[in-house]
């Protein structure tokens, strides 16, 4: 009953087969956790990603209206703003937002240091509207919630004020040189949000001022 046993029917049982065996396995498990790993963290910084692109295009403010304010040398002393949440747009606090101010002669970035007290009332000067040659000023017009410069509601409208004279005086080495924006001169405004969701206004001065008179408004 032995005769018909060959070499092809005996089987490799080493020691040794047994451990290339177990080490195959061992790398095998060891490539696929790392494979696991890193499409979990491709995954999770793709999503984070996206979100960050979401809100940079979602997350900012709309300019409703806009208009200035003729100074004593004929120029435009002070320009207005009139904001709200532009559509499919998360909260907005105000508070954290820039504005880059660009001029044929100034650039500045603006930002709005509001303190409030515990019943979400302004404290300070930019608050109260006032603003200066690097702070903007904001006062409420309508808010539905009370939270001071945090536009989280459509109905929520904020004016957003920029001193013009004080940026081009404070930009300006020329002593003889004083006032805001000549007429007929251009400003670019880039309203930025904390997360990115960026705003851009190009405002042009009227061409011409006569007849108007100091502190009146004017259409930009």
């Amino acid at each position: 009953m032995f005769d018909n046993i060959t070499d092809d029917d005996r089987g490799q049982v080493g020691i040794g087969t047994l451990i290339v065996f177990i080490a195959m396995v061992l790398v095998a498990a060891i490539a696929a956790g790392v494979l696991v790993n890193t499409a979990g963290f491709l995954q999770a910084t793709a999503e984070d990603a996206g979100q960050q692109s979401v809100n940079k295009v979602t997350n900012r403010v709309e300019v409703l209206n806009t208009h200035g304010t003729v100074g004593g040398e004929e120029d435009i002393d002070n320009i207005t703003l009139t904001v709200r949440l532009a559509a499919g747009s998360d909260a907005v606090d105000m508070n954290e937002t820039s504005i880059k101010y660009l001029s044929g002669d100034s650039v500045v970035t603006l930002t709005n240091q509001t303190v409030t007290t515990g019943d979400n009332s302004a404290t300070n000067d930019s608050a109260a509207g006032v603003a200066d040659s690097d702070e903007f000023g904001l006062t409420k017009v309508t808010d539905d919630d009370g939270s001071f410069g945090v536009l989280n509601s459509m109905n929520d409208r904020y004016e957003v004020t920029i001193d013009t004279a004080a940026i081009e005086d404070s930009n300006n080495n020329d002593d003889d040189l004083i006032g805001g924006l000549s007429t007929g001169e251009q400003v670019s405004l880039e309203i930025t949000s904390r997360t990115g969701g960026t705003t851009q206004v190009i405002l042009t001065m009227p061409q011409q001022l006569a007849g108007k008179t100091q502190s009146e408004p004017v259409e930009l």
